[in-house]
């Protein structure tokens, strides 16, 4: 696996994460595919309209044991762990990006609350 790809990747996930990219309409745009769902901790659908208009969650969160599985040539699978300080809450996460035109999109995130203990 490329490690430069891992940790390009990894950047794009950390800056999804990132309050000021989470406030703004324009840069959620920009990361979020025109085709990205996400399926929310409640279980509920979300498309990326919603995160665009009603915005998105502003939680301090902090992104542990990052991996990355290439799915194909431009598709990758990540998985990982968040610790939401926020909500002082541990979740599971998993993301498909999709290389389209030469840049990296969010096409699909799921995040499922869990107890276990990450690091940190």
């Amino acid at each position: 696996m490329n490690k430069n790809l891992k940790e390009q990747i990894k950047e794009l996930e950390k800056s999804h994460l990132n309050l000021e990219v989470r406030k703004s309409s324009e840069e959620l745009d920009k990361i979020l595919a025109d085709d990205f769902f996400e399926i929310g901790s409640s279980g509920r659908m979300i498309f990326k309209e919603e995160c665009i208009t009603s915005g998105v969650d502003l939680d301090e969160m902090e992104l542990f044991e990052f991996e990355l599985h290439p799915l194909g040539p431009d598709v990758v699978l990540t998985t990982y762990f968040i610790h939401n300080k926020t909500k002082k809450r541990n979740t599971l996460r998993s993301s498909i990006w999709k290389q389209r035109d030469g840049r990296w999109q969010l096409y699909f995130h799921q995040g499922t609350v869990t107890k276990s203990l990450i690091p940190g």
